[in-house]
């Protein structure tokens, strides 16, 4: 049964990233004259997502799992017993915010090294 809500958890902050990556790759090509300074804005939008994904990482836990994308992806339905469900739904929620939020502080660190890189040459 978590196996299930795990990857509904990763389907529905997978799909929001993407349109968030939408966003970042538009910008870039708007600014592809100057591939520093466009390097440079993916970076900040990159580490502006990762820190929000965070923040919904520190709030999944305490928001109510039934107000979520995820419980629609599971058709309205689990098999744990409620007073269990807010705590594993919102602690799977958590730890998939988080892991997400990793590699977005990553991704947007190897933007920052290859703004820089761009601007030396």
């Amino acid at each position: 049964m978590t196996a299930r809500i795990l990857q509904a958890a990763d389907l529905s902050i997978r799909r929001g990233c993407g349109f968030g990556l939408i966003a970042v790759a538009t910008t870039m090509v708007g600014l592809a004259s100057d591939m520093a300074l466009a390097t440079s804005g993916a970076a900040i939008m990159l580490a502006l997502m990762g820190a929000i994904l965070a923040l919904k990482g520190f709030r999944a836990p305490h928001r109510s799992y039934r107000t979520t994308e995820l419980w629609l992806l599971i058709d309205r339905r689990h098999e744990l017993p409620e007073d269990a469900a807010q705590a594993v739904i919102g602690g799977i929620l958590r730890d998939r915010y988080f892991w997400h939020a990793g590699w977005a502080a990553v991704i947007a660190a190897g933007m920052w090294l290859l703004s820089v890189v761009l601007r030396l040459l």
